[in-house]
């Protein structure tokens, strides 16, 4: 991970123990609890919490996602987001007892795996992936959550299989584009989309333990056949492979990041930058810093820019060691 995060903010230690969602939350709860807001009345949506508060709608989300948890609210088709009745909310305390088996077909027979995954990615995708949680994702379903242990063993087992089924949109081209420097470009060009597209996914993936999933192992062996041809020893070529991912996944990091840090403040990047800009231009113009003076302000933003230009400087140092492996081969063989 980068020592700082590029284009992000850290926080401060309030902010990370008080995060503008809770309070939010915790408004609307008072309501609810004291009666001022009754079963079935609605509560302000997403969009009226980023108005109201002038949070980001990432938190606004989050304040929604809090209170749904909490059996507080309920989203009802054509009403929106409104007050659950008091058996709803004590109901949602208890687990609910796998359901019996049924003979005639019904909407919980027809979800299956893949329908589940997809609504758990919807989640991360908005909330981040510490919201995936059974209980959240029943509830999203309109299930007990119980009855996804029918699909899915473990919260564990879930987060593997949401990683394996982004891998799995990604297409692999094949062959793929002439020569192995092509094609290692298309490959981590291919994971930084899908990084960009599921900020979760870095922080779902895992060097120490890795995931043997189908998508996701059929993402490396493209990258070693990619390699084919090169007289490299298959503990290089796989390493290669490991060393393009980590260097997609860290820039990634920097997006995860900078999507928790707007939950959490409510602020967004945009707003920070601005409210940054009186400070760092005095520090820019103070002349004890004139080469980061010289570089333009767009240039930290560009994430993309810096990603072609890692992925550029690392293929010519690996352009490099085949180069050296060639000539050595050459040698030994004259």
């Amino acid at each position: 991970m980068l020592g700082a995060q590029i284009g992000g903010r850290g926080l401060s230690s309030t902010q990370r123990t008080d995060p503008p969602y809770r309070a939010i939350a915790e408004e609307i709860r008072h309501r609810i609890t004291t009666g001022e807001l009754q079963p079935g009345d609605r509560v302000p949506s997403v969009r009226r919490i980023t108005q109201r508060w002038g949070v980001a709608i990432a938190t606004a989300t989050r304040v929604i996602a809090t209170l749904r948890d909490e059996g507080l609210v309920e989203t009802k088709v054509g009403s929106g987001t409104v007050v659950s009745t008091p058996g709803d909310r004590e109901a949602s305390e208890i687990p609910a007892a796998p359901p019996a088996p049924r003979a005639a077909r019904t909407p919980h027979d027809a979800m299956n795996r893949r329908h589940i995954l997809r609504a758990a990615i919807a989640i991360a995708d908005v909330e981040g992936l510490d919201a995936v949680t059974m209980r959240r994702l029943a509830a999203h379903l309109g299930v007990g959550p119980m009855s996804l242990y029918r699909h899915v063993a473990n919260k564990d087992e879930l987060l593997t299989q949401m990683a394996d089924e982004v891998f799995g949109e990604a297409n692999l081209p094949e062959p793929g584009p002439h020569g192995w420097r092509a094609k290692l470009e298309l490959i981590a060009r291919l994971h930084w989309q899908l990084c960009r597209r599921h900020m979760w996914l870095p922080g779902a993936v895992s060097f120490t333990r890795p995931l043997l999933v189908p998508n996701m192992m059929a993402h490396t062996e493209w990258t070693l056949r990619a390699l084919d041809g090169l007289g490299l020893p298959i503990v290089t070529r796989f390493r290669e492979a490991l060393t393009l991912h980590a260097l997609v996944a860290t820039l990634a990091l920097s997006l995860a990041e900078e999507a928790e840090a707007e939950r959490n403040t409510g602020v967004t990047l945009d707003r920070w930058r601005a409210m940054q800009r009186t400070p760092t231009a005095e520090l820019r113009s103070g002349g004890r810093f004139p080469l980061l003076a010289a570089v333009p302000e767009d240039t930290v933003a560009d994430l993309d820019g810096l990603l072609e230009y890692s992925l550029a400087r690392h293929l010519d140092g690996f352009a490099a060691l085949v180069t050296e492996r060639r000539t050595d081969h050459d040698a030994a063989n004259n």
